[in-house]
C-alpha cells in the first residue's frame, strides 16, 4: 500500500465516520424526518394539541446513502493508485 492508499482510506473512513457521528448527534432515528409531531399544551384549558413542525432529522437512510458514495469512488481510486506505471 503506498502513500496515496492511505491517505484515500484515512479521508473516507473520516468522513464515512462523521456521517454516522451527525447521524447519531440527530437521536439516531432510522428514517430521515422533515417533520416531527409536536404535542403542546394550553395552558389555559389544559388541553393537548398535536402539531407537525418542519424539522430536519438525519437518517439512518441517509448516512448508508452518503457511505455508499463515498466508498465506490474509494474503490476505483484505490485501486488506480495501486497499479504500477
Amino acid at each position: 500500500m503506498n502513500k496515496k492508499q492511505k491517505y484515500l482510506l484515512i479521508i473516507s473512513f473520516s468522513l464515512i465516520l462523521i456521517t454516522f457521528t451527525i447521524w447519531l448527534y440527530h437521536g439516531g432515528e432510522i428514517f430521515t424526518k422533515t417533520q416531527v409531531l409536536v404535542e403542546t399544551k394550553d395552558n389555559l384549558f389544559g388541553w393537548s394539541e398535536s402539531k407537525w413542525v418542519d424539522q430536519f432529522v438525519w437518517g439512518l437512510d441517509l448516512s448508508l446513502a452518503i457511505s455508499s458514495i463515498i466508498i465506490i469512488p474509494t474503490v476505483l481510486l484505490y485501486y488506480l493508485f495501486g497499479r504500477k506505471k
